[in-house]
């Protein structure tokens, strides 16, 4: 059954193709391809939750100076801004693992209506930058009626569960 055939899967190649091209990067660059290029998309992970009336921001930056650590707030968007220095300089290492990222980054998070930029309060503690802001009480969750062709209706919460 040697010249038996086989369905071709344009998935399977092109998993097969970002395989190659990771194993390429683990061997001339020391780490993946989505890991030395998702700095800025990535960096710093964020997670946000309404909480006693407030939108709570979490933001890691382990590592980074907070006094370097730059968050305005512009209309219905709040921006962080920062930079994760390199603590030794060796350009003759050679890293036997590496998937720490440095340099800059910004992140962009759209804010709910009515957010007010001098309302904001930042802390920052273990790493973790926390920014809490109220939220402006048309922004809350509401109950929406749902028809179904049948003609029964259910309620549903439109809320996040995170």
């Amino acid at each position: 059954m040697a010249n038996e055939l086989k369905v071709w899967s344009s998935l399977k190649e092109l998993d097969r193709f970002r395989r190659d091209v990771d194993d390429l990067f683990d061997r001339f660059l020391g780490g993946r391809a989505d890991s030395v290029f998702s700095m800025g998309t990535a960096f710093p992970a964020l997670e946000s939750f309404v909480e006693d009336g407030k939108l709570v921001v979490h933001a890691d930056l382990p590592g980074i100076d907070p006094n370097e650590v730059e968050v305005t707030a512009t209309g219905d968007t709040l921006t962080l801004r920062g930079k994760r220095e390199q603590r030794h300089q060796g350009s003759g290492r050679n890293f036997i693992h590496r998937e720490i990222s440095y340099g800059s980054f910004e992140r962009l998070l759209k804010l709910p209506a009515g957010v007010k930029a001098d309302e904001i309060k930042a802390a920052y503690r273990n790493g973790v930058l926390e920014l809490t802001m109220p939220v402006p009480g048309e922004a809350g969750a509401r109950r929406v009626q749902v028809q179904i062709e049948s003609g029964k209706q259910i309620e549903r919460d439109t809320r996040d569960k995170a």
